[in-house]
């Protein structure tokens, strides 16, 4: 999986002119499902997401995660962050996981959040999206699961 995580003020998608899913102060998560990703990869990259430490404390440093500060999440599935663009012009995405599997495992990255997370907003998934947000920082962070390292069994 890899995960765009941004740091926002507020977060809104909206497919179709309708407004799907939202969120105040928090983050916005851009999720790439990749071929090969399962339950465990959920797990492991919103536990790395939930805990990260960075919004920032009473002295300005980045020392706070989102449940310290009570923030909110939106979450939007992103095939294209699974591009490779090692060759020619147009982007391969056959490292993207099929939309079955990937649907299967974006709704459960988004549950493990709202088991977190009081309010989690949602894109739709396979669908045309516009996505409005209004960054903090700007504060963002690509995270990939391939590059975290395997909790011990």
């Amino acid at each position: 999986m890899r995960a765009v995580v941004q740091r926002v003020l507020r977060c809104e998608v909206s497919s179709g002119g309708k407004t799907v899913g939202s969120c105040g102060p928090g983050i916005c998560v851009l999720l790439g499902v990749a071929e090969g990703d399962d339950e465990r990869t959920a797990q492991r990259l919103w536990a790395k997401v939930r805990d990260l430490r960075i919004f920032p404390d009473d002295a300005g440093r980045t020392n706070l995660s989102l449940a310290d500060v009570d923030g909110e999440a939106c979450i939007v599935s992103q095939f294209t962050l699974l591009a490779d663009v090692r060759h020619g012009r147009r982007p391969s995405f056959t490292a993207a996981a099929e939309p079955k599997m990937a649907r299967r495992l974006y709704e459960l990255f988004c549950e493990l959040a709202e088991q977190d997370v009081a309010h989690v907003g949602r894109g739709a998934f396979g669908e045309h999206m516009e996505v409005s947000l209004v960054g903090d920082g700007p504060f963002t962070i690509v995270i990939d699961t391939d590059e975290l390292p395997v909790p011990k069994a």
